[in-house]
Formats: structure tokens, C-alpha cells, sequence
């Protein structure tokens, strides 16, 4: 997304028995979801539990990674909150494929 790319298994090994760092209101991200490409049977067997991952992005603010999913289910289904883990700056450069400048200062 944005050009940038995670390695997602990455991302869920870093975050694996992590409580979440706050929970999101999916509507905030509806607008989102015509990028993502949905498997809607898949969408109806997630779990909502499970934290979604985010990542910070320099400048912006941070990018869900992981969850879009549980995030379509959500709205489907009126939920107002999910939780989730934003990684760190550190962790979000390690699981970091490609985009940006690997090199750049965190702020």
C-alpha cells in the first residue's frame, strides 16, 4: 500500500502474545477498503479478537497492515471497536519489504 510493503508473518511473530496498544473504530477506515481486495467468504470466518497490526509512516501516521478483513466484517456487522498493535518505529522498519527510505530518521 502506498508503494510500501511488510512482511506480514514478520509482523504477527513481533506482536504474537502482545496485548493491543488501543482499539479503532473500522468506520474510520471504510473509506479504505475499495483498495484491499476482499475474499468475503474468508471475511466471514475472522476473528474478531484478534488485534489488527499497524505500522507508523513517517509524516502521515500510522497504516494498517494486517486486518483489513476483520475490518470489512466489522462494518459488517455494526462492531464500533477493534483492537490493535501499532508497532514500534524499530519493528516497522524490520518487517519493512520495501518503500520509503530505509535509512530515514524516525521521529
Amino acid at each position: 500500500m502506498l508503494a510500501w510493503k511488510w512482511d506480514i508473518t514478520s509482523a504477527k511473530q513481533l506482536t504474537q502474545g502482545r496485548e493491543p496498544t488501543g482499539q479503532l473504530d473500522p468506520q474510520t477506515w471504510a473509506g479504505m477498503l475499495y483498495l484491499i481486495r476482499i475474499d468475503h467468504e474468508h471475511a466471514a470466518s475472522v476473528n474478531l479478537d484478534e488485534p489488527l497490526i499497524a505500522v507508523p509512516i513517517p509524516d502521515v501516521g500510522w497504516l494498517i497492515v494486517d486486518g483489513w478483513h476483520r475490518i470489512h466484517k466489522a462494518l459488517t456487522q455494526g462492531v464500533e471497536k477493534l483492537p490493535v498493535i501499532v508497532l514500534t518505529a524499530e519493528e516497522e522498519l524490520a518487517c519493512r519489504i520495501f518503500g520509503g527510505e530505509k535509512t530515514q530518521a524516525r521521529r
